[in-house]
């Protein structure tokens, strides 16, 4: 049950970090914007929260001694995916924050780098947060505030991870996969074969209408280089 459990909140934690990777990508394009920011600010503390969810049950049962060997070997792949999360939002909150400093709303010291891209960014996070509106605030110095908050989470976020390292010790290379690497493309790659050869059994070796096409544009085709070279030679 505490499996299940664990697996069920790294999930939501893993769809939420992606959500704020994707949000991140968009600070000073052509969809930043208020709403955008406070986007950011919201799925950075769903994350958060999440994330503080997550490590209590998985430390709680990687410190349990009278656990079985096979159990707590998928305890320790959710504990390495789990680990890969929180580095991966770690990363991306400063990454945000270079950004959000290097691109202010209100005060812009340099032009907004227009990219082209637009909107996507709300429904992204909408269905991340499972919620129905998002506030627009009218606070003129909302994103400074946000910035200084998001240098508290930072510094909160690494605390987490030192916190969580110390209280497990789970070395990553000793964490075996349960399939090899790249399986996944494997059998996407053997999906595509099986299609394509489906449509070939359909359509044939040879399809009779395009080898007339093409043989109707190959003469066509040398027609025209041989009027070429006779024009030529007449002038």
């Amino acid at each position: 049950m505490a499996r299940e459990e664990c697996k069920a909140l790294l999930d939501a934690l893993n769809k939420a970090t992606a959500c704020y990777h994707h949000l991140v990508l968009t600070i000073g394009g052509s969809a930043d914007s208020q709403n955008l920011r406070e986007e950011l600010q919201k799925t950075r503390q769903k994350a958060q929260e999440l994330a503080v969810a997550t490590g209590a049950p998985l430390t709680t049962a990687l410190r349990d001694k009278g656990m079985g060997a096979e159990e707590r070997t998928e305890f320790e792949r959710l504990w390495v995916a789990f680990s890969g999360c929180l580095d991966l939002l770690e990363a991306d909150m400063r990454r945000a924050l270079a950004l959000g400093t290097a691109f202010p709303l209100h005060a812009p010291r340099r032009p907004l780098v227009r990219t082209g891209v637009a909107g996507g960014a709300a429904g992204v996070a909408a269905r991340a947060l499972s919620a129905r509106t998002l506030r627009h605030g009218a606070e003129r110095n909302f994103d400074v505030d946000d910035l200084r908050e998001l240098e508290r989470d930072i510094l909160q976020v690494g605390e987490m991870i030192y916190d969580l390292e110390t209280k497990v010790n789970v070395p990553r290379w000793t964490v075996q996969a349960r399939q090899a690497a790249g399986a996944e493309l494997l059998i996407s790659a053997g999906a595509s074969s099986a299609g394509f050869v489906s449509v070939e059994e359909r359509t044939g070796p040879c399809d009779p209408s395009k080898a007339l096409a093409a043989t109707v544009f190959s003469a066509v085709l040398l027609a025209a280089v041989a009027l070429a070279v006779c024009v030529a030679k007449l002038s």
